[in-house]
């Protein structure tokens, strides 16, 4: 399973967000495309170890009860919300949706560079707790697939 996981993450996910429109709005939530996108780099620098977030889901219950949901096949709810996400989406962060996307390709591929050069690395997610690399795999695999559906790229 990790291995479609990962092919997917390296080389599926990039040629789809070059489909979109950059002011498309998705099936649910506020985000446009390029929100979307810029979103989805500030997840890969978490899942890369370069933004550090503390964990915010200190109780064990909740936390053992998000890990088992990480670990589920079971797909993020639409209209998900985060303690982490601001209530409105941030501006565009670069000029033009193909940087974004560029940005963002760039922060996916050193996720698989960091864990290639530390395959024991175990990082921080603020929700999901420390996450080895089949972990942040799983994690980036269910909430990247979110938002392609979010914005009708996957079923």
């Amino acid at each position: 399973m990790i291995h479609a996981q990962v092919t997917f993450l390296q080389n599926g996910v990039i040629p789809l967000l070059y489909k979109l429109d950059p002011l498309q709005k998705g099936k649910w939530g506020k985000m446009d495309g390029q929100q979307m996108v810029e979103h989805l780099r500030e997840i890969c620098k978490v899942a890369n170890g370069k933004i550090v977030l503390s964990l915010m889901n200190t109780d064990p219950e909740k936390l053992a009860r998000a890990r088992a949901f990480l670990l589920s096949e079971l797909p993020f709810p639409e209209n998900a919300r985060v303690p982490v996400m601001p209530e409105e989406p941030r501006p565009h962060k670069y000029s033009t949706l193909e940087e974004a996307i560029t940005k963002a390709a760039e922060e996916l591929q050193e996720i698989f560079t960091v864990y290639a050069t530390n395959p024991s690395l175990v990082l921080m997610h603020p929700i999901f707790g420390e996450l080895n690399y089949e972990e942040q795999v799983q994690y980036l695999y269910k909430h990247i697939r979110h938002h392609l559906r979010q914005f009708g790229l996957v079923d």
